[in-house]
């Protein structure tokens, strides 16, 4: 995905603001099996998602449990971290070769210090991701793995030929076997 199309998907910029905003960002890119950011350490750095896809997980004494994924025009940030300035909970890991627009939270919060077009911009970025965190807790809360699997169908088929199906049976808390026969029962 585009920079400009990222950031306008978040809120519109005037042309300036956006200018001091990508002044700021740079693209890097990882490999498959990559960390791009680990639990217990605060995170400096906040990125969007130019190709590729990434899951966040969090590691149990039975295994790693995900719980997001994240794909081209997403953010991917430890909350936590760019919120609190606290150590995050999460780790985030490339699932495929990916490419990524980094940004640093330092120079991201000075830019909302000086310009209030970039300080709707995040006051936007953060409800957003709000938003979907409360979408995910009401669904692992409310709905049966077979309405969550149709969901993922229904909101992102592309996941599904990119993603282990293992980490797809994470997501929805169930077993592989259990996806196995939603899948069976689908079809």
């Amino acid at each position: 995905m585009e920079l400009d199309l990222a950031l306008s998907e978040i809120y519109p910029l005037p042309l300036d603001a956006k200018e001091k905003l990508k002044a700021c960002i740079t693209e890097v890119s990882y490999p498959k099996g990559h960390l791009l950011i680990s639990a217990h350490k605060v995170e400096k750095d906040v990125y969007i998602v130019k190709e590729g896809i990434v899951r966040a997980y969090v590691s149990t004494e039975y295994g790693q449990v995900t719980f997001w994924f994240g794909k081209e025009g997403d953010p991917v940030l430890s909350m936590k971290s760019y919120v609190g300035d606290q150590k995050g909970y999460e780790d985030i890991e490339v699932l495929e070769h990916s490419k990524f627009y980094k940004l640093k939270t330092e120079a991201l919060k000075s830019l909302y210090q000086s310009d209030i077009h970039i300080a709707n911009w995040g006051r936007k970025f953060i409800e957003f991701e709000l938003m979907k965190t409360e979408e995910r807790l009401i669904s692992m809360q409310f709905k049966t793995a077979v309405q969550r699997y149709s969901e993922l169908i229904e909101n992102y088929p592309e996941l599904l030929q990119r993603i282990q199906l293992g980490h797809i049976a994470s997501y929805l808390g169930i077993t592989q076997v259990s996806l196995s026969r939603i899948r069976a029962e689908i079809k």
